[in-house]
């Protein structure tokens, strides 16, 4: 368990994020998001993370999933973000880094683990934080989440064994991914790799 780091918040700093997220996002996805927030929180509580670094990053986690896909490549061009031959051909992945910028720009989020939180939510990473997984699982698990592969095992896992619901989400996300023929991100590859050989493979062995 990390030590906490812990971090003050005003209620009236995340009232306001939530009423320009409201305006920005669809309905569905912002009932996604509070889902996202209040399933973080709750996750920190259990990992020994601050609770209201995990419910902001939840917040802001998909502050720019509803921009249009063009949108998304020339905000990305003009902020000199990267951009990989997947994610020109798929710019839906692109939310996760433009939002991580823009949870900086617009939203004035100051903290690095946050923001890095952000940007990995959707492919993962190797070797990541505490609150990067958190992120990255309650972004898969939350309660509007209905249809995703592996679901219950990873919601059974999450508040037992972070590392564990990270591989069951990769291992579910791509099997998925393989099943509707899509392209799949490398890092997404590269974490699973990592979290499979960390696991030395016991987690999928046994489902």
């Amino acid at each position: 368990m990390s030590e906490i780091q812990s971090i003050e918040y005003s209620q009236d700093y995340f009232i306001e994020i939530e009423k320009k997220l409201r305006k920005k996002l669809s309905e569905k996805r912002y009932r996604h998001t509070l889902g996202v927030a209040n399933t973080a929180a709750n996750m920190a509580m259990v990992h020994g993370e601050d609770v209201s670094r995990a419910y902001l990053a939840g917040l802001l986690h998909d502050n720019a999933k509803c921009i249009d896909s063009d949108k998304k490549i020339r905000l990305c061009e003009k902020y000199g973000l990267s951009i990989s031959k997947t994610e020109r051909e798929n710019p839906e992945l692109l939310h996760a880094k433009l939002g991580s910028y823009l949870a900086k720009k617009n939203y004035q989020v100051k903290d690095e683990e946050i923001l890095s939180a952000i940007a990995c939510h959707t492919t993962g990473k190797p070797e990541m934080t505490v609150l990067e997984k958190i992120l990255f699982v309650a972004d898969y698990i939350e309660p509007t989440r209905k249809t995703i592969p592996n679901i219950q095992v990873v919601r059974e896992a999450a508040f037992i064994d972070l590392d564990k619901a990270v591989l069951l989400e990769l291992h579910g996300t791509l099997n998925y991914i393989k099943n509707k023929a899509a392209a799949t991100d490398d890092i997404t590859l590269e974490t699973y790799h990592y979290y499979k050989t960390k696991d030395a493979g016991q987690v999928l062995e046994a489902i």
